[in-house]
């Protein structure tokens, strides 16, 4: 009879390790110790320190792909990776939610995306990111931005000049700027301008309003997050 006391402590005492293990890792994600709403990162420059709201800088000009009213008063500025997971959940989740908000629609507010591959962990990035770039030059990025995060799986380049006859590009322009690489300079401009505005992870937004005044949304944030950040610079 002991004995069988005694295996039947050791089992509860096992499943009790095993269930304070599972709720250490959970409140680590909880925290963001694991990035559960985005990914940092690698390369990052330790010197760039994150910068408070007011002192944030974002330049938007005529490279940049550009959803809504190119006059709104507040803009979302982008910066992402097509290979993150967490810049799909945000392409799938808040930012889904704006283009059906009447903030899009009423032209108060528009989207404007840069590019921030994280090279050093998501080897297909950069391609993706010139993907995008060569179709924005036959009018159609954001069919191209929509195809590749829908097929997140298959960003080889051979599976970007497939989604680009799908959406109906002149094929021999898009492989001829795809594979000469004629839009690096851009991907690469966009990814400087992300560090210095202080992202060190993606997703990462700057929302910024007409007078300049800025407030960053780090990570695949709930819409609500969104929101409440336009109510600030209104």
């Amino acid at each position: 009879m002991s004995e069988t006391i005694e295996v039947k402590k050791e089992t509860l005492w096992k499943i009790a390790t095993v269930v304070f293990a599972v709720l250490w890792l959970f409140s680590l994600y909880s925290n963001g110790s694991f990035g559960t709403t985005g990914e940092v990162i690698k390369e990052v420059n330790p010197s760039v320190q994150n910068p408070t709201a007011k002192n944030i800088q974002v330049k938007i000009d005529s490279t940049d792909p550009i959803l809504g009213d190119k006059n709104a008063e507040i803009s979302i500025v982008e910066f992402s990776d097509f290979q993150c997971p967490f810049c799909k959940r945000a392409n799938d989740d808040a930012l889904s939610e704006f283009k059906n908000s009447d903030y899009l629609k009423n032209g108060k507010v528009n989207l404007v995306f840069k590019h921030f591959p994280l090279n050093s962990i998501h080897p297909f990035a950069q391609k993706a990111a010139e993907a995008t770039v060569c179709s924005q030059e036959q009018g159609k990025f954001w069919e191209m931005h929509d195809a590749i995060f829908e097929n997140q799986q298959a960003l080889d380049v051979n599976s970007l000049k497939n989604y680009a006859k799908k959406i109906g590009l002149n094929q021999a322009k898009f492989d001829s700027c795809l594979d000469e690489g004629k839009s690096e300079s851009k991907v690469s401009n966009d990814l400087k301008q992300a560090t210095s505005a202080g992202g060190q992870g993606t997703p990462y937004f700057v929302l910024v309003n007409k007078k300049g005044k800025t407030v960053a949304v780090s990570g695949a944030q709930p819409w609500a997050n969104f929101e409440a950040a336009i109510k600030s610079l209104e």
